[in-house]
């Protein structure tokens, strides 16, 4: 007997289809993986599970959950049944984090409300399940807020909240698309040992193949609200019958072709975006550095021991060193929580260091005022790793997409802003339409589809991608990886890649720099790196990041 069965779902919002007859279920101690494209209904799946939809939501056909109807339910059934019976990891954890109560709280929060556990037992519970999830309490102490902790160890918050009491159902959202690879093997291996230990139910759902491939029984694929294919994972897999999971598998692997500049191809630029170009000289190779970081270090004061004793100093960058030439593509990998965001934020003259210098275009832009570092921010873009807390909620897509412009010195019309944004969207796979709609009407691939616009929009020379693609399901991906490449052949765009996916390292750069507890312990060439690691930080990255051929053979030797 499955734990939740699904069948016939059908899901409206207005007038507007999302989903269109699906078929699901789930067994006690079965793992299933849920796959699709960005907006291809995954989510709304999970959530109508949840009963977390929108009050226009008209969800029909059958969803059951242990003996339970679901889309039946009260409210207060599924408050008991949400947290406790039914856990959920969601997509993005800022968002799902409160950020006026510590880690502390929000996990021993649940615990009290379904058990009418004490405090004091609560935060004993608390403080397990957070150290099993990889935080523990001698460096993540319950008094932590999310704030103060980096993307991939407020993820970890949000799976130790969803596993605190064991469910009989987890429903993962991405679980570990803000983790670093060693982690993700680390929460992947808690995920199947739970599995195991309490023969708990779990659906998976992401856009990394490798993962679902590596973890799932049996493996459902999405596209646009339907079940495309469904089976046994190895089989549904090797056998791809389905054009469409052809379509996923391949771009799972797809490597950009790579051109090497021509300043020549740099002075060419499109109708909607000449103004941009015109107006700054393209880079021609020479021995200058693009940038170049000299012995910079970042310290942050440590927690108070006493009311007046302060703590040890804390070295987020200890002493790194580094250059980026014009037109190179270079990855900054490592373990979350080791600097890498710290240091780019310095680059990009969003943080002062402590100590060293750094230089763009052969100018000092460490310790310089707003208003002077304006010509150096019109040459360097961002993209950050979550894309829904670098979006104003209350302003529309073409104003956020042409923040940047404000930076030109040639200021544009009205008519050419919304011209130069509708490019820019075309560019990374979304349409003009989009123009005038809100963050909080996409989803979470498409969102940071939204921040790769903004950030190539003025054509800048540096790009620093903090996880450019990690949101992003394969498909697009593949796209975003082609476009990234397209922009460095055609304009001469330097990248600063910071991203836990050595996949993405080895297809789209140059130079590989591996970061270990705030210093630089490895550099040189990408495959010499990612093939021959020589520290042991690079090893354990190498080791742990997943591989979808690898993931493949073992899973059709253990299915036959």
């Amino acid at each position: 007997m499955s734990l939740l069965e699904i069948e016939n779902l059908s899901l409206t919002i207005g007038n507007r289809s999302i989903l269109k007859d699906v078929d699901l279920s789930v067994a006690p101690g079965e793992v299933v993986g849920l796959v699709g494209e960005s907006g291809s209904g995954k989510s709304m799946t999970a959530m109508t599970v949840m009963q977390l939809l929108p009050f226009t939501a008209e969800a029909a056909g059958s969803v059951r959950f242990d003996g339970i109807d679901i889309l039946a339910a009260t409210e207060d059934q599924m408050c008991a049944l949400r947290g406790d019976d039914i856990g959920m990891v969601f997509q993005e954890p800022m968002t799902a984090l409160n950020p006026v109560k510590t880690i502390g709280e929000q996990v021993a929060e649940g615990i009290r409300w379904h058990t009418r556990a004490g405090r004091a037992e609560a935060e004993e519970r608390a403080r397990k399940i957070l150290d099993r999830v990889g935080l523990p309490e001698a460096k993540f102490p319950l008094t932590r807020y999310p704030h103060e902790l980096s993307g991939g160890q407020r993820q970890r918050v949000v799976i130790a909240i969803a596993c605190a009491l064991k469910p009989k159902l987890l429903i993962a959202d991405e679980p570990t698309t803000a983790l670093d690879v060693v982690l993700q093997a680390q929460i992947l291996d808690l995920l199947r040992d739970l599995v195991h230990e309490n023969n708990m139910g779990l659906l998976l759902i992401s856009h990394d193949l490798a993962v679902v491939t590596e973890m799932s029984d049996r493996i459902t694929i999405m596209r646009h609200g339907e079940v495309m294919e469904a089976g046994e994972t190895a089989q549904t897999l090797s056998g791809q019958v389905h054009p469409y999971t052809r379509q996923l598998a391949l771009a799972s692997m797809h490597v950009p072709k790579r051109r090497p500049f021509s300043p020549l191809a740099g002075e060419m630029s499109s109708n909607a975006t000449e103004g941009v170009a015109s107006e700054r000289n393209v880079d021609t190779p020479n021995k200058t550095p693009l940038v170049s970081v000299e012995n910079v270090s970042r310290l942050y004061p440590g927690r108070r021991t006493s009311f007046f004793g302060r703590g040890t100093p804390i070295h987020a960058v200890d002493d790194v060193s580094l250059d980026i030439a014009p037109a190179q593509s270079v990855a900054l990998v490592g373990r979350s929580g080791c600097g890498k965001s710290t240091l780019a934020r310095m680059i990009l003259a969003l943080d002062k260091p402590s100590a060293g210098a750094i230089r763009f275009r052969g100018e000092t832009i460490s310790h310089r005022d707003e208003a002077e570092l304006k010509p150096a921010r019109r040459n360097m873009q961002v993209v950050f790793q979550d894309p829904y807390g670098s979006f104003d909620p209350r302003q529309k897509v073409e104003k956020l997409v042409a923040e940047p412009l404000h930076l030109l010195e040639k200021k544009p019309t009205p008519a050419e802003r919304r011209e130069m944004a509708a490019h820019a969207l075309h560019e990374v796979g979304l349409g003009s339409a989009d123009l005038d709609k809100y963050p909080h009407e996409f989803s979470g691939g498409q969102r940071q589809r939204l921040s790769i616009a903004r950030a190539i929009i003025t054509r800048p020379r540096l790009i620093v991608a903090d996880e450019p693609v990690s949101a992003l399901d394969v498909s697009i991906r593949a796209q975003i990886l082609d476009l990234f490449a397209d922009l460095n052949a055609r304009l001469g765009v330097a990248y600063l890649f910071i991203t836990h996916d050595l996949t993405v390292a080895r297809a789209i750069t140059d130079e590989v720099l591996v970061m270990h507890e705030g210093r630089i312990v490895e550099r040189g060439a990408t495959k010499e790196i990612l093939d021959r690691p020589q520290s042991e930080a690079a090893k354990a990255l190498v080791a742990a990041a997943p591989d979808l051929h690898r993931a493949l053979a073992r899973k059709m030797q253990e299915q036959g």
